[in-house]
């Protein structure tokens, strides 16, 4: 699913117009987005947790050539899934469901 699939289904499920539920969702995303970008965890309680995650600097290796090079020390962004949200798609991939 794509985010204009989503919001169409959103917009199904709430009764609410594609732009209302349009501009909801870029709010959403924008606000996870900023309070991320400050290092703040954002945890939705059942769905999950958005945070960053600092990777130190390493050494790899170009696939192509095989030449050795640094890899910079950066912050990303991670998600863990909530309790719910987990026996929710276990339930749903376990019992065959999609």
């Amino acid at each position: 699913m794509n985010k204009t699939e989503l919001v169409e289904s959103v917009s199904d499920s709430s009764h609410l117009s594609k732009k209302d539920v349009q501009a909801v969702l870029d709010g959403f995303l924008a606000t996870i987005g900023d309070s991320l970008k400050k290092g703040e965890k954002v945890a939705l309680v059942g769905f999950g947790t958005f945070e960053t995650v600092k990777k130190e600097a390493r050494t790899g290796r170009n696939p192509r050539t095989g030449e050795a090079l640094e890899i910079p020390a950066r912050t990303v962004p991670k998600f863990s899934a909530g309790k719910s949200l987990r026996e929710a798609i276990d339930l749903a991939v376990g019992s065959g469901e999609s």
